[in-house]
């Protein structure tokens, strides 16, 4: 069977013993979506400060994003466990309590100036999110027709981007403009001036983190007196019958177009992290803007805007084009758009690398309604496995940043044009092996 532009997400209802309309509930689940991408988009802002608080190179800097996303791999199952014995809405209160609790621990860390417990504080809260994405993606998705699955997460995911838009501007206000000295400066500077030149850096996150606390625990608090329409699993319609039935279902580890799409949430988590990270670095370099890091902060917002922008557009065009033709048609853009900004410099290379995020826009509700198409009862496993393939974030810049520090920053870009291309491939086939 051929791959359409929604999943078969019919195995899910939604009721609603309250009465409450699931426009509602789906206005209420945005305001998780904005928050986690301001928190996840907050790391861009943090690599650069930490980098010159603590002298790191591109690899050591990178390990901000490992911490943050290995959080997916290693907390996923064990939230989807915790979901299922407590339910849908009690993972969304205990993902944002925890994610609280990790905001708080920034300001210890900024006290210390330890950079280990910085990065434990950035594992905590990623757990939090963890949670919050294992309920809410498939939550989302099934309040509503299966028809329109692709829309209401293209719809709700452009608020994430929402949220990844405004972090740059918040970022660059509250933690990078508060920094008065560059590195040159403070190398300068005698070994007491430097030490207290960078605790000064360093604290300049405690508030931002402690007022971001202070709204994931004002969130837990809201969710827990809220009622929500509850999610039961019921059998699969005539349009999966066909396919296979309950009893001869496979493990959706056997199932090779979620296999493939869940290598294909991996590079694209990935490339899209990568880019994000490096972006203030990349537009600091002469031969590019080079911007001062505040103001490279804002322009931050256009590569992160760009992808709120293209879901907007995206959840209307998910109504009338396949997806898998949209993906493939933004794949080939961002391939093309990072070959720019690898060959070529000034404003040519800057606008190339900040209008990525336009091509990102669609990718990851897409290729995660593709990736569960037509599994039945198995999609619950299925959304699980794509939660641990988000961990493409911790390894994907990791790696981008062993190439920087080798070949250089512009040229480690070959990296996230790598990813593009098995997405370009996905799209093309990798979504529909195993359906026809």
């Amino acid at each position: 069977m051929a791959v359409s532009g929604s999943a078969d997400l019919s195995q899910f209802k939604a009721q609603s013993d309250s009465g409450q309309s699931y426009n509602f509930t789906l206005v209420v689940l945005t305001s998780l979506f904005f928050m986690w991408g301001f928190i996840a988009c907050l790391n861009d802002i943090l690599i650069p400060h930490l980098k010159n608080v603590f002298s790191l190179n591109y690899t050591q800097a990178m390990l901000i994003q490992f911490c943050f996303f290995s959080a997916y791999f290693i907390v996923s199952m064990p939230a989807a466990a915790l979901i299922k014995k407590v339910g849908y809405k009690f993972g969304i209160v205990s993902g944002l309590s925890i994610a609280g609790i990790g905001c708080v621990l920034f300001y210890p860390a900024a006290g210390a100036q330890s950079y280990p417990l910085f990065l434990f504080a950035l594992f905590v809260l990623a757990s939090g999110i963890t949670c919050l994405q294992v309920s809410a993606n498939p939550y989302v998705a099934s309040l509503g027709r299966a028809e329109t699955a692709s829309s209401r997460l293209n719809l709700t995911q452009a608020f994430n981007s929402l949220g990844t838009t405004v972090a740059p501007f918040f970022g660059g206000l509250f933690i990078l403009s508060a920094v008065s000295l560059g590195a040159e400066q403070i190398a300068q500077l005698s070994v007491a001036e430097q030490a207290a030149a960078k605790l000064q850096e360093a604290q300049a996150v405690q508030i931002p983190y402690l007022v971001l606390a202070g709204i994931l625990f004002g969130l837990a608090a809201i969710f827990t007196f809220l009622k929500l329409p509850k999610i039961e699993s019921i059998e699969t319609d005539d349009s999966c019958a066909d396919a296979v039935s309950l009893k001869e279902q496979p493990s959706a580890w056997k199932t090779p177009h979620l296999m493939l799409g869940a290598l294909g949430i991996f590079v694209y988590v990935g490339a899209e992290v990568s880019i994000g990270s490096f972006l203030i670095s990349f537009l600091g370099e002469d031969n590019i803007a080079g911007l001062a890091e505040a103001q490279a902060a804002n322009y931050i917002a256009y590569y992160w805007g760009g992808a709120m922008v293209g879901r907007f557009i995206g959840a209307a065009l998910m109504r009338f084009v396949a997806a898998n033709k949209i993906l493939t048609v933004n794949a080939i853009s961002a391939v093309i758009l990072l070959i720019v900004a690898i060959t070529s410099s000034g404003q040519v290379a800057m606008w190339a690398i900040l209008s990525v995020g336009l091509c990102n826009s669609i990718m990851f509700p897409t290729i995660f309604t593709l990736a569960v198409n037509r599994l039945g009862k198995a999609t619950g496993q299925g959304s699980g496995i794509l939660c641990l393939s988000i961990a493409g974030g911790a390894l994907i810049p990791l790696l981008q940043g062993v190439l920087a520090d080798a070949i250089g920053i512009q040229m480690a870009f070959v990296l996230p044009v790598m990813c593009y291309l098995y997405i370009m491939f996905y799209g093309v086939k990798g979504s529909r092996i195993g359906l026809q």
